[in-house]
């Protein structure tokens, strides 16, 4: 793994705290005279290792409290937690830093260069990290070997289907060894079997791994695989409960 440069803040060595404490986070977007409330005073924490799904209608605030939580987005008000760090107190750069040592992200179109091979999709954010280019590349070889995908190296996206595409996605968001993976609708441009492969892949990560996942999801099918299920409603978090359902992969 890179080294971490010393500007940047380290995670506390307190292995209790949790992933993501959110206190009463608020978003509002001004649009002309308009104020559009994303987010209401919405509170919520996650545990190291857990797999939390945040579930809701079309507009219900679920992609904005991601973004927000990740420090994608600004908040309004109130505080964000990640591993101990107040995430929205730091610079710009020492978040953006922060961003891409702790955490990995999916999302729904896969956001792969097509130009470049799967190896060399996954190893950019190391290139850009520092990484040496030998150390990076092996990273990336093993990061495409956790997913399956060894045979496929060398290909361009435009030669893998889509769910080898969401793979290549996933090894570089897990390429860095993050801490805590979120995940914005990562089976939504997947067909059903496709979409079963890839929370398959996430389950066992989540498993034997120990990754901290937080996804974003509007597929109960996606949600019943989690251990913990998040439903949001304008802008608040209306249940927050242990997902009681059998996580075992539906039958097919």
């Amino acid at each position: 793994m890179a080294s971490r440069p010393s500007s940047a803040p380290a995670p506390s060595s307190n292995s209790s705290k949790p992933a993501v404490d959110a206190r009463q986070v608020n978003k509002v977007y001004a649009t002309g005279k308009l104020s559009v409330h994303a987010l209401r005073g919405v509170d919520l924490v996650v545990q190291p290792g857990e797999m939390v799904s945040v579930m809701g209608p079309s507009g219900c605030g679920k992609t904005t409290l991601l973004n927000c939580l990740s420090g994608i987005d600004e908040i309004t008000s109130g505080e964000v937690l990640i591993e101990g760090v107040e995430l929205h107190k730091l610079s710009d750069r020492k978040r953006t830093q922060y961003r891409a040592m702790r955490m990995g992200f999916v999302f729904q179109f896969f956001n792969l260069l097509p130009v470049l091979t799967a190896v060399e999709n996954v190893e950019l954010p190391l290139l850009v990290a520092g990484l040496s280019p030998s150390e990076a590349r092996q990273k990336a070889r093993d990061a495409l070997e956790l997913v399956g995908l060894a045979q496929q190296v060398g290909q361009r996206p435009g030669e893998l289907s889509g769910g080898q595409q969401q793979r290549v996605a996933i090894a570089r968001a897990l390429v860095n060894q993050p801490a805590l993976v979120w995940a914005d609708e990562p089976t939504g441009n997947l067909d059903s079997e496709t979409a079963n492969e890839v929370m398959d892949l996430l389950c066992r990560l989540n498993r034997e791994n120990g990754r901290t996942f937080v996804l974003v999801t509007h597929d109960s099918n996606v949600a019943r695989r989690t251990s913990r299920i998040v439903r949001m409603r304008d802008g608040l978090i209306e249940s927050d409960q242990p997902n009681i359902a059998d996580p075992a992969p539906p039958k097919r």
